[in-house]
């Protein structure tokens, strides 16, 4: 089906970054025709990005089975619900002089390349809502994951009269309208993870391991491979590197050599996007025929790397699939 950014970009993107754009949408497109299954990663600040504006239209099409995400991206898509209006955007963040930076600080911005996210507007909202969900919790004595919490308070409408921009545009909103299966190893380091140590050091929280951990995620994602691989293979869409990419594409492995279950396929589909180069003792900068000897690929699986700003790529590949 024609469409202005399908036509534009076949049309202009026949060489080096911009083919393999192009031949990856197109490999994600096939993938989804056979009957497989798509597995997105999210590293980087990609909701603080809006990546939004795309992928939450791509989940409510059933183009997105599972996420696997950092925590502060599991938040900062929250944080642009509510807080948007509060942002600031510093295009000349290169020019930035230290005491710039001490400026920004003492005003409560929190800096992200060139876009500042307000701590009271954002963070503290936040954390006000998602609070009471972690102590009602553990005084029940029940246990969660961090994205289970966030899908709580967005199902409760707690935060509605709150929102600052279109709800279609937030990820995590059409997320949590499907029970989109989630994976957020590593949540401990965002601020929300950050937060909970407070509370729990504090006493507001009494147990710790009311909220899960990433153990408990591995065996989750484990067990969600295992049963959707029955049927459909499993593409793996990896936007940015780090924990979000390295921590779910391990799952084959470990269902292969410690669990003893040879049977399980391997992912039947890999893309990477990053602006990390290839380099030498770097999972982002491996190329994905490193993987074959991890037992993550094989080596027919479709393979494609994106050298590239993952916020200008990824909205045109979904674009792409959506036919924008």
């Amino acid at each position: 089906m024609s469409s202005p950014v399908r036509d534009f970009i076949t049309h202009h993107y026949r060489h080096f970054n911009s083919a393999a754009l192009v031949d990856a949408a197109k490999g994600y497109e096939a993938h989804l025709a056979a009957g497989g299954k798509m597995f997105v990663t999210l590293a980087g600040a990609m909701s603080t990005a809006e990546l939004g504006l795309s992928l939450a239209e791509m989940i409510r099409q059933d183009k997105v089975a599972a996420i696997c995400c950092t925590g502060a991206n599991l938040e900062e898509d929250v944080f642009n619900l509510v807080a948007h209006d509060y942002y600031e955007r510093v295009p000349n963040y290169r020019d930035l002089t230290p005491a710039d930076e001490e400026a920004l600080l003492s005003r409560h911005m929190n800096r992200v390349t060139d876009t500042c996210i307000p701590e009271m507007e954002a963070m503290r909202r936040i954390e006000t809502a998602v609070l009471a969900e972690w102590t009602k919790a553990d005084q029940a004595g029940e246990r969660f994951f961090p994205h289970q919490f966030m899908y709580k308070i967005l199902k409760s409408g707690v935060l509605k009269k709150e929102y600052q921009i279109d709800p279609k545009n937030s990820w995590l909103l059409a997320a949590m309208e499907k029970n989109l299966p989630m994976f957020v190893p590593g949540w401990e380091d965002a601020t929300l993870g950050n937060m909970y140590a407070g509370h729990v050091i504090s006493g507001d929280v009494k147990k710790v391991h009311t909220v899960k951990t990433g153990i408990e995620y591995m065996m989750e994602l484990a067990q969600w491979y295992t049963e959707t691989s029955k049927t459909n293979s499993i593409g793996f869409f990896q936007i940015g590197g780090g924990i979000a990419g390295d921590f779910p594409i391990c799952v084959v492995p470990m269902l292969h050599q410690d669990l003893q279950r040879p049977e399980v396929p391997l992912w039947g589909y890999f893309c990477q996007i990053s602006d990390s180069t290839t380099s030498y003792g770097s999972y982002s900068g491996a190329v994905p025929n490193e993987k074959i000897t991890w037992g993550k690929l094989g080596i027919d699986t479709p393979k494609y790397i994106i050298e590239s700003d993952a916020s200008i790529v990824a909205p045109l590949i979904f674009a792409y699939l959506l036919k924008w």
